[in-house]
């Protein structure tokens, strides 16, 4: 991992966590004392989300209720870390039976971000040990690398769950933040020149960098007509260029959610279908424009009623949200593409 990560991902995707629902459910739990490293994936309270069990992922903001929806496709969805307090940093990794940090994680990344696919997928999403944001402080010591791979080796271990019992059907990778430095290592271990890969529809990688040539086998989505391809971005306010390390970066993956392309032409406003943020059943249409400036999105600030943390120029937080309904329909586009080919 290079050197240029951490201010990126120091930007909490907490910011969700001003949502009613999370602030209700979040204050009838308390953390369990134990940090067990029991992973039997057989066990759904190892899903944060799951098609045999509710939970937020299920939810359908209000506009998108009377659309229809099928299930045809799994996504294998990996939240960002929310092991954020900074009370906590001396611990390496989340405690599984955490039920408070899990709460946290169902009622921001479950509901805001994997609810997105469920138009079309049902929605795997592992619980997982992940790491304490705080070791990205550290990525490149002995310290760090045993927080990620005990991470991974808990979402390798629900991957293999799932493939060993759910046999055949398409799939669809996304993660955010975090989520995606192990869904990278996924698809390279699982999909990239693998047999797996006649069974990708699309991966959605978001929030950290990406390599243009990070896989040997799987491409740049270069427009909204392609399968077995890859997305990703981060988005910034437009005339930012961003913290100084990114300078340095060496070309990454940028694809534009408003007209899936991975040039720089620009999309206008009225290219963005809507968003979803805190208020989960209002669309706030065309909030924003956007363009692929370098190695990141460049968008105008969006405006709307209560968008204090959009002051930031940074919008880590509304890689999924921005363009929420965008990546909906293409979610749907592409997987009517990947049964037709």
């Amino acid at each position: 991992m290079k050197k240029t990560l951490p201010a990126l991902i120091i930007i909490l995707i907490s910011a969700l966590a001003c949502s009613p629902s999370y602030y209700k459910k979040i204050s009838a739990y308390q953390a369990r004392e134990t940090n067990s490293p029991y992973t039997d994936y057989s066990d759904l309270q190892l899903w944060a989300a799951h098609p045999h069990k509710k939970d937020p992922s299920d939810s359908v903001p209000k506009p998108f209720r009377n659309v229809w929806q099928d299930s045809a496709v799994d996504v294998f969805f990996i939240h960002p870390t929310t092991f954020t307090d900074p009370a906590r940093t001396d611990e390496l990794n989340a405690n599984l039976t955490d039920d408070s940090l899990n709460i946290k994680t169902d009622y921001t990344s479950i509901l805001y971000q994997a609810s997105v696919f469920n138009g079309d997928c049902r929605v795997f999403a592992p619980r997982y040990r992940q790491a304490h944001i705080g070791m990205y402080k550290y990525q490149d010591t002995a310290k760090a690398w045993q927080a990620f791979d005990t991470a991974y080796s808990d979402i390798r271990a629900a991957f293999t769950y799932y493939l060993e019992n759910y046999k055949g059907r398409p799939i669809i990778i996304a993660s955010h933040s975090q989520g995606t430095q192990h869904a990278k290592r996924l698809l390279k271990e699982f999909f990239d020149g693998q047999t797996l890969g006649n069974r990708l529809v699309a991966a959605y990688l978001l929030g950290i960098p990406v390599d243009r040539n990070e896989f040997k086998n799987i491409p740049v989505c270069s427009d909204s007509i392609q399968t077995g391809c890859f997305v990703s971005w981060r988005t910034y306010r437009k005339d930012f260029e961003g913290p100084e390390y990114l300078a340095a970066e060496t070309p990454k993956a940028v694809v534009n959610p408003l007209n899936w392309k991975a040039d720089t032409s620009y999309a206008p406003k009225p290219l963005n279908k809507g968003a979803i943020l805190y208020n989960f059943n209002k669309l706030i249409k065309a909030p924003n424009d956007a363009q692929i400036h370098k190695n990141i999105l460049w968008v105008s600030r969006p405006k709307f009623p209560g968008a204090s943390f959009y002051k930031s120029k940074n919008y880590h937080a509304g890689d999924y949200n921005l363009f929420y309904a965008n990546v909906r329909q293409d979610v749907r586009r592409r997987i009517g593409l990947f049964w037709k080919n």
